[in-house]
């Protein structure tokens, strides 16, 4: 190195940052180190130290505003800021369901143009043009809470919402309720219907027979959880309570339960599910199942840099565990 700088006309310590891919110095400077580098045939004593490159993630989504998507992203930019990695928002292309294969093949490679280094899907629906298209180009494709999503080929991460809808519906069970509502999303959610699901088995288990008309099934939204709400309580016989399946449906069911008149809990207990920040907001406040959307969005990015460096995750569907935080508007069943 003493023999590159003497012959360059330069320090051995300015000689050295160009050797270690430094940027802080002057390009004509640089250029003729590496000439004389190369007319030399010197070669380095201990590795070269390359400075690596930001890796850039892509998180595609459709609903933003929502305190679910918001708090999950606050854990995915968490953890994107520290492994100094670029993270990108994307929204589904127009048609996503139904990409063709040549579409998402140059979507994808969009990505890679980008310097995109891992794809994740956040409580949308991925294609399997996609993910084929992501899998010839060696993209790395991470789902949070997928949906209308069963392909084995999808890494997914999230929490065990069967164990987190029979902790909701056995919570309101111990409290004397029989007679029990279900409000919840789309079928086509695997979250969503693992939920119900644990709802059926906490109803089963207590030898509970679960009633049609008072199941179901609509978009992780206020307005469904009200409009359902007002149907159900509106019943001749109606029910104690009602277990939703989020904060967002159980919000609805509170505003529908006051513009009727019905006291929550007196009359009426009503459990959500994600135990996002509005549960402290809402009144009585909300008992809600917690699932980690924070340490979700830091699992996805984790893993999903973990497969660009050629690490395959122990499991194809990775969950965190839920949590039942007891609130204000669930207690006890009327006593008449």
């Amino acid at each position: 190195m003493a023999d590159v700088a003497r012959l360059a006309g330069v320090s051995p310590a300015t000689a050295s940052k160009v050797l270690n891919g430094r940027t802080d110095v002057a390009a004509n400077t640089r250029d003729l180190i590496l000439r004389v580098i190369e007319e030399t045939g010197y070669q380095p004593t201990t590795a070269r130290r390359d400075v690596r490159r930001n890796q850039t993630l892509v998180t595609v989504l459709d609903i933003v505003e929502s305190r679910y998507a918001g708090t999950v992203l606050q854990g995915i930019l968490a953890a994107a800021t520290a492994a100094q990695a670029e993270l990108l928002l994307r929204l589904p292309p127009h048609g996503w369901s139904g990409t063709s294969r040549g579409a998402a093949r140059t979507w994808v490679e969009e990505l890679r143009a980008a310097g995109a280094v891992g794809l994740i899907a956040l409580a949308v629906a991925v294609p399997d043009s996609v993910l084929l298209a992501a899998q010839d180009a060696e993209l790395p494709a991470v789902a949070i809470d997928p949906i209308d999503t069963t392909d084995s080929r999808v890494v997914s991460i999230g929490s065990t919402n069967w164990a987190g809808g029979r902790s909701a519906t056995e919570h309101v069970i111990r409290l004397g309720h029989r007679r029990i509502a279900w409000i919840g999303g789309p079928l086509g959610s695997a979250p969503s219907a693992e939920r119900f699901h644990g709802y059926q088995a906490a109803l089963h288990s207590a030898g509970i027979t679960s009633e049609p008309v008072l199941i179901r099934h609509d978009t992780f939204s206020v307005e469904a959880g009200r409009r359902h709400a007002d149907e159900i309580l509106t019943l001749g016989d109606k029910p104690t309570a009602i277990v939703a399946g989020n904060d967002e449906i159980a919000v609805g069911v509170l505003a529908a339960a006051k513009e009727l008149g019905i006291a929550v809990p007196g009359e009426l207990s009503v459990t959500g599910f994600d135990d996002t920040p509005q549960t402290q907001w809402t009144t009585p406040r909300l008992t809600s199942v917690m699932q980690p959307l924070v340490g979700m969005g830091r699992m996805a990015v984790e893993t999903v840099l973990g497969m660009a460096a050629g690490v395959q995750p122990a499991s194809r569907h990775l969950q965190l565990a839920t949590t039942l935080n007891i609130r204000d508007s669930t207690g006890p069943v009327p006593s008449s």
